[in-house]
């Protein structure tokens, strides 16, 4: 009988973390608040910079942000809070850095809790991804279900199920 796997991996969907920031952006160009203020969200892969008047109107700004990606399915452990700093002309600035990819420290735990489990199932660190397998689906289930509960700031996707 042929092994089972899936794939445990830390990953953002690209397109639903721009409609978000597009709604973002729309939602602030609405509210009565925001009327002319300096609010820009700019966004490079890996970096989302908010630029805003003062550190109250920053906090609603991120706190809409991560409204909308919740929404659309981006888990909060994706994003990093950068400090936040002093930016040109009166303005503050704060860069939320989107996590991708399970580092190598964080994967030793994960991996350490299914083996202390006893499954009957093989885990291997490959390309910031741990691909666990083995010959009972049952066993398979039960890493996934140890996976979810497991407390990580590591937001986990499973895929590549075969």
């Amino acid at each position: 009988m042929a092994d089972f796997s899936f794939d445990a991996v830390s990953r953002v969907d690209a397109q639903e973390l721009d409609n978000a920031l597009n709604q973002t952006r729309k939602e602030i160009a609405g509210r009565f608040d925001f009327k002319n203020s300096k609010t820009t969200i700019e966004d490079v892969p890996g970096k989302i910079t908010i630029v805003t008047d003062d550190e109250m109107k920053l906090r609603n700004v991120v706190d809409i942000l991560t409204a909308k990606a919740v929404k659309r399915g981006i888990s909060l452990k994706a994003f990093e809070h950068g400090k936040v700093e002093p930016a040109a002309g009166d303005t503050v600035r704060q860069v939320l850095t989107v996590k991708s990819g399970i580092p190598k420290e964080k994967s030793k735990a994960l991996i350490d809790a299914i083996k202390s489990a006893k499954l009957k199932v093989q885990v291997q660190y490959q390309d910031e991804q741990l691909r666990i397998s083995g010959k009972s689906k049952d066993d398979l289930q039960k890493a996934q279900q140890l996976l979810r509960d497991f407390d990580t700031d590591v937001a986990l996707q499973f895929v590549n199920y075969r």
